[in-house]
């Protein structure tokens, strides 16, 4: 089944219910609080398992001149119904050892008999009840999809607890909330669907017939103490008890315990029948347990939580949806499909990928192009295109997106009749087995039918790094002599909350224009090696990040000086003792680990900034191996005191070096993996840590390289280390 179907399918089953879903969920989260509120009340007494039904039935003899009815709810709660000394009729909760009264039975409260009225029936009696009961059922069909769709976004039930890729907020936490709970969900409304056939008589009879045969006189009738059946029967096991309503010898006990029920002859002490309780039974009582939480506080929480987790997937998953929608419908062709050079195909899941392709059509059309953006599931003919450029992501395990299901089906029927040139841009997560595999599939697709030639190669973009995006832009300018402007969103920046920080020293640019920056806060500012400096110039206040070293305190940054660099020009030009107001991000998932032996740091240019500051503060003097590209040796000299002071201190274990530009043959830093593959696999075999920081071009060589190193020495693909954390990657 197709993961359209299954979205599909979720998506008209909350629609249609969503109302009655709301209620529910409101109401059973209200009343998830009144199990726990009972719990909290001291009526419960320590002990059922070791006291005897006969010990506690003797007490009440004793105690009261006439008993009726013993109890013991869900809460081990015991409550009798008797006749005092007084010749009061009262029930009551009792301590089963002495016999003596602890309260008056708990009423109801007014909220929880509303919220459960409504709860059960939306205050339409049966017609209500016939409601619930169906979207009880509608919300189980929910969560299988909810479920089915999880194992198909993660890749499969192996992966169902894999790290999740964070697009956005709602569908991050739509995913991460909805693992650990759509099982209690599940739970939850299976129970309630039960119920509600036992309460419409369609499940099998599951009351219990006794025989009732013929009782002899007996002369001397025993005291309750002495009936051997009920020593037996510990106080624990018994839900119910009903005394024999006269003194006639066919009148007797009626016992109900937690899995059968029977009858005791009130002078003997003997069974005089024995029913086991049958499944419906049993079934009903474990339902009404589960599906209300008596007894049992942490299940009452979970109920709770479970009730607003339907409240959130209600909000998250609609907004989802209207996102989705409304990103898509945000496409106003300028041009017809039949008058455009440039097509734009694109295949998304959640709308992300809409948006990079969005950025593209509006380049090329501010630059005069006639250009025509559609779903690649739109695929058709186009008579005047000379350029194809596909925008793609993958799902689950190397899926189409929902917008592609049905390309590779039109694209095999559909023949362009001029010679076009195309390029495909794909888009996933390192984290997934299956990395861009649906974009390799659509490019595999262009290479094999007549009359498209490749413009350029396949370009992959990890967790829709932009700035791996411009880096492809960059390709596309250089390839075809533009120069398109990508007009990203300005982010809403409160620039009064903006830190000072002073500039404490600053090199000058060496031969590839590299330079050092350390920069010292003025106020007091949290950071570590691998967060993030952001910096807004008032060219244009779009966040500019520079990855952080910290030395003694001080941010030590390695910046590459281009001729028409915004930021990097500013930097440049700064002074000792002037002010740069940035603001700190943290990077969590780019911190030095201190739970593991090895370490290695993989960087080329100036990505090497963040290692700089780890290698200084490895305090636990963690095994730490730093591989690094540059140019020529002179490419080193800005951080060569810096790595000699990590050697003296021994927090350094090894260094490698690939230079491209000192020899005949070009050496890089993924060469120089290769060369050291024993080492890599055994960091990783070691559960170590292998962190990458500089430009997605490296990134992208040097996943390959630790793939075939992985898959080859350790027999694992890349990601299942990329799962385990063992890889953490900080690029542009």
């Amino acid at each position: 089944m197709t993961i359209s179907i299954w979205r599909y399918s979720h998506l008209v089953l909350a629609v249609i219910s969503s109302l009655f879903i709301l209620i529910a969920s409101v109401t059973g989260a209200i009343l998830a609080f009144e199990p726990i509120t009972n719990q909290l009340q001291p009526y419960a007494v320590s002990g059922t398992n070791e006291i005897s039904l006969a010990e506690t039935l003797s007490v009440l003899q004793q105690e009261y001149d006439e008993v009726f009815t013993l109890e013991i709810d869900n809460n081990d709660f015991v409550s009798a119904s008797v006749i005092t000394k007084e010749g009061d009729s009262e029930t009551f909760y009792i301590n089963p050892i002495t016999g003596e009264k602890l309260g008056d039975i708990i009423k109801k409260a007014p909220i929880y008999e509303f919220a459960t009225n409504l709860h059960r029936s939306l205050f339409l009696k049966t017609t209500g009840r016939v409601f619930i009961g169906v979207v009880s059922f509608l919300l189980f069909l929910i969560s299988v999809t909810g479920i089915q769709l999880i194992l198909k976004r993660q890749g499969g039930i192996k992966r169902f607890f894999s790290k999740v890729v964070r697009e956005n907020f709602d569908q991050y936490y739509h995913v991460v909330i909805g693992r650990y709970t759509l099982i209690p969900i599940v739970i939850i409304t299976l129970s309630g669907v039960f119920l509600s056939l036992e309460k419409f008589d369609l499940l099998p009879d599951s009351k219990i017939s006794h025989n009732y045969p013929e009782q002899d006189d007996v002369e001397h009738k025993l005291d309750i103490i002495e009936f051997q059946t009920f020593q037996d029967i510990k106080l624990e096991d018994v839900s119910y008890v009903e005394f024999p309503f006269s003194d006639d010898i066919e009148d007797y006990f009626t016992v109900k315990l937690s899995d059968k029920e029977i009858l005791v002859n009130q002078y003997t002490g003997a069974i005089v029948s024995n029913q086991n309780t049958s499944f419906v039974a049993l079934a009903s009582n474990w339902s009404l347990i589960l599906h209300t939480g008596q007894g049992t506080i942490l299940w009452s929480i979970m109920l709770l939580l479970a009730s607003l987790a339907i409240l959130f997937f209600m909000y998250s998953g609609f907004a989802m949806t209207l996102k989705r929608r409304k990103e898509t419908s945000k496409i106003k062709n300028k041009f017809k499909k039949n008058e455009a050079d440039y097509i734009i195909l694109v295949g998304s899941e959640t709308g992300n990928t809409f948006n990079s392709a969005k950025l593209f059509y509006d380049a090329l059309i501010a630059e005069g192009h006639s250009v025509f953006i559609t779903a690649l599931n739109a695929y058709s003919e186009y008579k005047k295109a000379k350029h194809v450029i596909v925008f793609v992501s993958t799902y689950g395990e190397g899926e189409a997106p929902t917008s592609a299901s049905n390309f590779e089906k039109l694209f095999q029927k559909t023949h362009q009749k001029q010679t076009m040139k195309y390029a495909v841009v794909g888009f996933g997560s390192l984290m997934y087995p299956d990395y861009c595999k649906y974009a390799i599939e659509v490019d595999e697709m262009f290479q094999m039918q007549d009359h498209f030639v490749e413009h350029l190669p396949l370009f992959k973009i990890n967790n829709q790094s932009f700035e791996a995006y411009k880096t492809w832009i960059k390709q596309w300018n250089e390839r075809t002599n533009h120069d398109l402007k990508i007009k990203f969103q300005k982010p809403q920046v409160n620039l009064k909350k903006l830190k000072e920080f002073k500039v404490i020293n600053k090199s000058e640019p060496n031969n590839d224009d590299s330079f050092l920056v350390q920069l010292r806060p003025n106020k007091k500012v949290k950071f570590e090696s691998g967060d993030l400096l952001s910096l807004y110039p008032e060219a244009d206040f779009i966040e500019r990040q520079y990855s952080i070293g910290k030395i003694e305190n001080d941010i030590i940054l390695s910046i590459k000086k281009h001729e028409f660099g915004v930021c990097s020009n500013y930097f440049n030009n700064l002074k000792v003792n002037e002010i740069v107001k940035a603001q700190v991000k943290r990077n969590l998932d780019f911190h030095f680990p201190t739970d593991v032996k090895d370490v290695v740091m993989i960087a080329n240019g100036t990505g090497i900034a963040p290692f700089l500051g780890m290698i200084n503060d490895n305090q636990s003097k963690i095994k730490t191996h730093l591989f690094w590209g540059g140019r020529t040796q002179d490419s080193l000299s800005i951080y060569e005191n810096i790595i000699d002071s990590a050697f003296s201190k021994k927090t350094l274990s090894s260094f490698h070096i690939a230079y491209s530009q000192e020899q005949k043959d070009k050496i890089y830093v993924q060469d120089l993996i290769l060369e050291h593959q024993d080492l890599l696999s055994g960091v990783l075999n070691a559960n170590g840590v292998i962190m990458i920081c500089g430009s997605v071009a490296m990134q992208n060589r040097v996943l390959e390289v630790l793939h075939t190193i992985t898959t080859t020495h350790l027999d694992k693909p890349l990601s299942a280390f990329e799962n385990n954390d063992q890889l953490k990657m900080d690029c542009y």
